[in-house]
């Protein structure tokens, strides 16, 4: 029976199709729950390699459009759930997933326009901070800041017992090549990519509004989608559906993910703070939300993101004040400590159950494909694979290869024939002449009788 004639079923005989969610009836013709598809061994040598050749040639050539739509489609698989819930207030389901792209616009606009608010004006403040430390003279000490920091070391190195160490000339040349060479137009060069990055965001409002209406439109679809799944493979008793896995799995990565990026970035933020506040970083207080915001972008980036999160802070705290740089490094060291004994442990718990290999080649892959954003999309789609992975090996196999076709494969081997032993007949002993006879007469055994007595030791020669 096609999908065609079961609707048609349906709608004379009044029967209900199964709700979203709950796995379809075996109709007789789709396969039986338990059983497995068995792919022929020339479909895997010569159809699988067709098929791999055709979606990377296929991928290469649309690749901006096949990103759109995987981004799309991660987006549908994370929102699914929520519009399940919206919809069993007997909402339809259109109106739900209106209703949680609303929600999710509005939530998305407050919080870009809070935090880029200030991190830009952070990031100025900063910038001019900069400038001035390096190039700005006081008009007591007609000194920079820069000089009289590097002072300050060399009379605390003095004080210490470490007057061998001189680092006053040299500090005040670097001091000056860099006042020489204009620190104040690479900052404000800085500020113009920050704004500039800022504006572009504008940019990208075209492929926004495309993912937007693409994964409107799979979600909308997707009940149908996961019927129709469910009644080709349906689900073991106990497992989930196909479409109930790949969302838990994004879902699952994407609120650990989030968490973590929370829990380290207020923790940097916070302890910047404190930092500042007890003078041990001068002033790391008034940048203190822009380094917790940095360190929770950055900790999406796995194994890279707490290493970049954590050069801001410490470029800060040199420039501030040599001895400062210390406090931070201690501080990230702390922090992540804490993250990889507790946080990921607890949080993202199996979320991802990759290998590290394969997470590393996806993150290059992404990067290598579309940059920044591809880092961020290759966690997720790597989850939602595995996910769909687990559930096809337990309906798919592929047909074993046999090792060997009607028994063992004769092979020649010469060998070498192994030559003939030949026998050795006994020696014939001479009759014994004098004394010899005698003692062979008295019924004494002679010394030849004894040999015979025993034909398989070795002959021996009596004199």
């Amino acid at each position: 029976m096609t999908l065609r004639h079961q609707t048609l079923h349906r709608k004379v005989s009044g029967e209900r199709a199964p709700a979203y969610g709950q796995p379809a009836a075996y109709d007789g013709h789709s396969m039986p729950p338990g059983a497995k598809l068995l792919i022929p061994r020339w479909i895997q040598l010569v159809g699988l390699p067709l098929v791999l050749l055709f979606v990377w040639v296929v991928a290469g050539a649309v690749k901006h459009a096949l990103f759109l739509f995987i981004v799309a489609l991660l987006i549908a698989l994370f929102f699914d759930p929520i519009v399940r819930a919206v919809s069993r207030a007997r909402l339809p389901r259109g109106f739900a997933v209106a209703l949680v792209y609303l929600a999710t616009v509005l939530v998305v606009i407050a919080a870009l326009a809070a935090i880029g608010t200030v991190v830009v004006t952070q990031s100025k403040r900063a910038a001019n901070r900069f400038d001035d430390y390096f190039t700005k003279v006081q008009p007591k000490t007609h000194q920079t800041a820069a000089d009289r920091d590097i002072d300050r070391l060399q009379l605390w190195l003095n004080t210490h017992g470490l007057s061998g160490i001189h680092i006053q000339k040299q500090g005040h040349d670097l001091v000056k090549k860099i006042r020489e060479k204009d620190v104040g137009k690479y900052t404000h060069k800085i500020v113009t990519f920050l704004e500039g990055a800022a504006i572009s965001l504008g940019r990208l409002l075209f492929d926004l509004v495309l993912i937007a209406v693409i994964s409107v439109y799979m979600l909308l679809g997707m009940p149908k989608l996961a019927r129709s799944i469910d009644r080709r493979f349906p689900p073991r008793p106990g497992s989930e559906p196909l479409i109930g896995r790949m969302s838990r799995a994004v879902v699952g990565y994407v609120k650990g993910q989030t968490l973590v990026s929370l829990i380290i970035g207020t923790s940097v933020g916070v302890g910047m703070w404190v930092l500042g506040m007890t003078g041990l970083v001068p002033r790391a207080d008034h940048y203190a939300l822009l380094f917790g915001a940095w360190a929770a972008l950055t900790e999406l980036i796995p194994y890279l993101g707490p290493i970049l999160g954590a050069v801001p802070p410490v470029l800060y705290a040199l420039v501030v004040h040599p001895l400062s740089a210390l406090w931070v490094v201690i501080l990230f060291l702390f922090i992540h400590q804490i993250e990889g004994h507790v946080v990921v442990p607890n949080v993202m718990g199996s979320a991802l159950r990759l290998h590290p290999l394969l997470v590393i080649f996806g993150l290059l892959a992404g990067a290598a494909i579309y940059g920044f954003a591809g880092i961020l999309v290759a966690l997720p789609f790597l989850a939602a694979c595995r996910a769909a992975w687990e559930f096809f090996s337990e309906r798919v196999a592929l047909e074993p290869w046999p090792s060997s076709v009607g028994g063992p494969i004769p092979v020649e081997v010469e060998v070498e024939p192994r030559a003939p032993r030949t026998a050795v007949p006994p020696p014939v002993a001479e009759p014994p002449e004098g004394t010899d006879g005698a003692d062979g007469a008295n019924g004494a055994p002679a010394e030849h009788e004894r040999e015979a007595s025993h034909p398989g030791d070795t002959p021996t020669q009596v004199l």
